[in-house]
């Protein structure tokens, strides 16, 4: 086992991460010996980590920050950072590295103040001497505001800083920054490589665990919840429906509330889940009365937590629509494939009565007009427009073809 076994069909990606903890490896070492270390081509201090949902990006950049940690004895012996098994590798793995930050976020941005605390926790020396490394797992979540203040610290990093940062593609992220860093592209990973990967780790069934890589053409997320959460397989079961229920307005806008309904559903249970322990666990740090009664003073941050709860209520809305959609655009994209004679695997084999249906109702042309039809609904949904509103106007546009 290394620290490398979970990212799943990236062989090119791993031998030049492997490459950079080598060197950076030599350099820690060479230093501390109070030499002057060569010059580490393959090792710099901004990585830019790019490819589609569920290819494994922050996957990569916490390997990558493990094995920049690993404390392995075998390695004066010749034998390659990321062990999986030492101090340095395990803890980064767990997420209790002291050098190791990564930040994600749950809300739709992320704004100056948060990147500000980023940048000052980047100017601090590594406690156990190796790497300071932060990873950015939504970067191209920072305002235009947060991306400046990050752009300095990126151009002018500490000596043993390292900025991993991750986003689905290049242009998601400020010119600027981009530019400044080392840009690795991963790919969608095989189908058969994500099966094997559930089978392995995650004690899933052979059968179930292609059917869900398959489904989810290679998400390796999604596809873990595919074959474990039954209301994900509930949901895409509704998903795929939806293309046999366009056929008059009434169907389509029954759809559509379905769609939202259950988006909203999926932010609840969220809320749920977290909101009211977020609550209670501030109220007790801010010294909150038996009766529950708040001490002065203690307003505002009440009232900046219940803000932040919204704003994740929201993003999780619209993960979850969003997550409809990709299932609803690989539904036509399998419609197209039996129109044209491909011989690609379906995606949803499952469901093959109404790929074949669809397909014998329709043209090729009008498929293709479906699958542009859901992609406006995506990027209208990007654009802020009402969901119910956007969702109403695609499901009227599948239905016209």
């Amino acid at each position: 086992m290394t620290v490398w076994d979970d990212l799943v069909g990236q062989d090119r990606v791993q031998a030049q991460l492997s490459a950079a903890a080598r060197d950076a490896d030599a350099r820690v070492t060479a230093e501390a010996r109070g030499e002057r270390s060569a010059d580490a081509s393959k090792m710099t201090h901004a990585w830019l980590f790019t490819g589609p949902p569920g290819s494994g990006r922050s996957t990569a950049a916490r390997a990558f920050g493990a094995a920049l940690q690993c404390t392995s004895p075998d390695r004066a012996l010749g034998g390659e950072p990321g062990c999986g098994f030492c101090d340095g590798c395990h803890t980064t793995l767990v997420g209790t590295h002291a050098d190791i930050e990564v930040v994600r976020t749950d809300l739709l941005s992320i704004g100056v103040k948060e990147t500000r605390d980023l940048v000052r926790r980047a100017q601090l020396s590594p406690a156990g001497g190796r790497w300071q490394v932060i990873i950015l797992e939504d970067a191209d979540r920072l305002t235009e505001g947060a991306g400046n203040v990050l752009l300095k610290a990126v151009e002018e990093p500490a000596a043993r800083t390292v900025w991993l940062l991750c986003a689905p593609s290049l242009e998601d992220v400020l010119p600027t920054i981009r530019s400044r860093c080392r840009h690795l592209t991963l790919r969608t990973p095989p189908v058969d490589a994500v099966a094997d990967v559930l089978i392995r780790r995650d004690g899933i069934e052979p059968d179930v665990a292609m059917a869900a890589a398959r489904a989810t053409q290679g998400h390796i997320g999604r596809a873990r919840r595919l074959a474990t959460d039954e209301r994900a397989q509930a949901r895409r079961a509704t998903v795929l429906r939806l293309p046999l229920r366009v056929e008059d307005i009434g169907g389509c806008l029954k759809a559509s509330q379905e769609l939202i309904d259950a988006a909203a559903e999926d932010a609840n249970q969220v809320a749920e889940e977290i909101d009211v322990k977020e609550t209670e666990d501030l109220k007790v740090a801010l010294g909150a009365s038996a009766g529950g009664r708040m001490p002065r003073g203690t307003a505002g941050a009440m009232k900046e937590l219940e803000d932040r709860q919204k704003r994740r209520k929201t993003r999780t809305q619209r993960d979850s629509l969003d997550l409809a959609l990709t299932d609803l655009t690989g539904f036509y994209r399998d419609v197209l494939a039996l129109q044209m004679g491909s011989e690609i695997a379906l995606a949803n084999g499952d469901v093959r009565d109404a790929l074949d249906r669809i397909a014998r109702a329709s043209t090729p042309e009008g498929t293709l007009r479906r699958i542009e039809a859901v992609v406006a609904c995506r990027q209208a949904l990007d654009s802020n427009v009402a969901p119910l509103l956007a969702v109403e106007a695609m499901t009227v546009a599948l239905r016209a073809g």
